[in-house]
């Protein structure tokens, strides 16, 4: 009987070697998986090896188990009713996902927050300081017990302060998980706080939120809205603009764009724009350069058929000009991955300074456009695979340290580190309303209620955030300032040794 029974099992083992090759991929991947995990176990096998191999093996979902995400679209009540947090929504991040305790430290550019912050290190931040910032922000935003309470003071430009939609995105995301806070946020262009005015060991400047800042200014930098979606200009939420680029990047190979430097944009927000336009192709000379005015009214009547981001990744360069202060054009440009011809710029955002000049941009002379510009197109199509590497490495910058997973994580350490320097217990002030997703989307119609769905987070997230790395000590901070002066400089010497020599052949 023992040896019928040894048998019958040698023989079931040959029928499953006789499985079809998509079921027998299937037993031997789980075999594998759970032989790995065993090992693990008894000690016999190092982790960083096991996730360096099963990182190269397909888990079947057949393994691993993962219960189904149950989901939280918007719930808009009818009629007259007072929209609410919904209770069925969680109150805490529940992460059930393998991997989901992993750590992973964030993107460079994630040191620039303790810069940012630093200014309050010593002193902390006090309620005035806080209340000090109000005479020019648009609004205050205040978290008390999980719950956002918004105090606003003017009306943004457009749909600026749906900021505010961001912050409650990043609530549903990472629920129970940010501290009480109180802030000010300014949704205009140019920052405000002077650093030449508060110096000294009793300066107490006031903490301001915004989406640049400069190195003589104090305010805090923070993601903008248009990651959410820009209604006033028909642009999609980021998560969607990023794959809509990455297919649009595939249309045309690199070597076969054109050979030119592109820019769309409306010039009449700045000087420097319009002195761009000087640069145009026109009968007397070509800077090597296709500038188009975009009319953005123009393009709102003809249903925004020539303003797809995806559709602008035709030439081998693009231009990157600030407006009136930075400009959100910025990201989009970069997703290309056509070499970014970047003019100069004063004004950065919360993530530019992550990139470096000839790895990840061509860096522009703001003073000599039209010259630097055409010296930058000669040096790329006499370099071709040099310019395509720097495209591609901004591109996959973007598509990878930016996407909007990152956003969220930025986000949250910035909130959390800015939490931990106040020096009072945020309350609710008399003025503010509770603001949930559901008061902000249900009542919105056309275009922006269409966007506040697309980015609508519909469950929590699955990891925990990114892991914050630490501040630059200050020799190291010096030097990488130092080294992006420097490269910038060599660039301006080739150039100058491009123009002498081709003005000494005439």
């Amino acid at each position: 009987m023992k040896k019928k029974n040894q048998q019958r099992s040698v023989s079931n083992f040959w029928n499953l070697l006789k499985l079809p090759v998509k079921e027998t991929t299937l037993l031997v991947s789980c075999l594998l998986f759970v032989l790995l995990g065993a090992l693990i176990f008894v000690g016999w096998f190092d982790t960083v090896v096991f996730t360096a191999v099963t990182k190269q093996i397909s888990v079947p979902s057949t393994c691993i188990e993962v219960p189904k995400k149950q989901e939280f679209p918007l719930q808009c009540a009818t009629g007259n009713v007072t929209q609410t947090y919904p209770s069925n929504y969680p109150r805490t991040q529940n992460l059930q996902k393998p991997g989901s305790f992993l750590n992973v430290t964030c993107p460079s550019y994630f040191r620039w927050i303790h810069e940012d912050l630093r200014p309050w290190k010593e002193t902390g931040i006090t309620r005035d300081m806080v209340e000090s910032a109000r005479r020019t922000a648009h609004f205050r935003l205040v978290i008390v017990d999980g719950k956002a309470y918004v105090e606003k003071y003017g009306q943004s430009y457009e749909t600026r302060d749906d900021s505010i939609w961001g912050i409650l995105q990043l609530m549903r995301w990472y629920p129970g998980r940010l501290p009480d806070l109180d802030l000010m946020f300014d949704c205009n262009d140019r920052p405000v706080i002077q650093k030449k005015h508060f110096r000294g060991p009793n300066a107490s400047p006031p903490p301001l939120f915004r989406y640049c800042s400069t190195p003589w200014n104090l305010d805090i930098v923070f993601p903008d809205w248009t990651f959410w979606g820009w209604a006033g200009t028909n642009i999609k939420p980021w998560k969607d603009v990023l794959k809509d680029i990455k297919e649009g990047n595939k249309r045309t190979k690199w070597k076969d764009r054109v050979p030119y430097a592109y820019w769309r944009g409306n010039p009449k927000v700045a000087r420097t724009r319009q002195d761009l336009l000087k640069c145009n192709v026109s009968e007397s000379h070509d800077w090597n350069t296709r500038l188009y005015n975009q009319n953005w009214r123009q393009e709102s009547k003809n249903g925004y058929k020539q303003s797809n981001l995806e559709d602008q990744c035709t030439h081998r360069y693009k231009i990157y000009i600030e407006g009136i202060g930075w400009s959100v054009s910025e990201k989009y440009i970069l997703a290309c991955d056509s070499m970014t011809l970047y003019v100069s710029s004063s004004y950065y955002d919360f993530f530019s300074r992550g990139m470096v000049p000839l790895q990840h941009y061509w860096p522009i002379r703001d003073n000599n456009k039209c010259t630097s510009l055409q010296f930058a197109v000669e040096w790329g199509n006499n370099h071709t695979k040099e310019a395509q590497a720097i495209g591609e490495a901004a591109s996959n910058f973007i598509q990878e340290a930016m996407k909007m997973e990152y956003i969220y994580d930025y986000m949250f350490h910035l909130l959390n580190e800015y939490a931990k320097l106040l020096k009072f217990k945020p309350t609710v002030p008399p003025g503010a309303v509770e603001l949930c997703s559901e008061t902000m989307a249900c009542h919105r119609d056309g275009t922006l209620k269409k966007f506040m769905v697309a980015s609508l987070v519909m469950s929590p997230g699955d990891t925990t955030p990114c892991n914050l790395p630490p501040p630059y000590d200050p020799t190291s901070l010096r030097d990488l300032l130092d080294k992006r002066l420097e490269t910038m400089r060599q660039v301006e010497k080739w150039e100058d040794e491009y123009w002498n020599n081709k003005n000494k052949s005439y």
